[in-house]
């Protein structure tokens, strides 16, 4: 279940920062995901890594990986992002989807660190782009 959610949140009436959302994502590996049409899961990602693209989660699944049901190309995408240190919701953004078919080297790098215990076993990678997500909040 995605952290608390009072109404209103204080992300519907101050949208954070890019620099808070970037220290929130870089103090916790996981978020909520609810891809369109499908249950919430909570997965893991990585943040904005050097070499990979700014501003964007990127989360490795299928094969012996986190199955994340509906997370596919051009899936529209919610994501609840927590306030670190708490168990409520820093903000909760609206993106889309986009496959990496070739996730560069540094990338790969930053997924296989991120995975600690065990090797590789993602069938493929998929971006978020929260930074935009984010700005498109912000402006709204």
């Amino acid at each position: 279940m995605p952290p608390a959610t009072g109404s209103p949140t204080r992300a519907e009436i101050f949208p954070p920062t890019r620099p808070e959302l970037d220290g929130a994502l870089r103090k916790s590996a996981v978020v909520w995901l609810t891809p369109s049409g499908h249950p919430t899961r909570l997965v893991w990602g990585v943040f904005s890594p050097r070499g990979g693209p700014d501003g964007t989660l990127l989360v490795a699944c299928g094969g012996s990986e986190q199955q994340v049901p509906g997370l596919v190309e051009g899936a529209d995408v919610t994501v609840v992002v927590a306030r670190p240190g708490t168990r409520t919701a820093l903000c909760t953004l609206s993106c889309t989807a986009h496959e990496l078919v070739a996730p560069e080297p540094a990338v790969l790098a930053a997924l296989t660190t991120a995975r600690r215990n065990a090797g590789p076993g993602w069938s493929h990678v998929l971006g978020l782009d929260l930074a935009r997500a984010l700005g498109a909040t912000a402006a709204g």
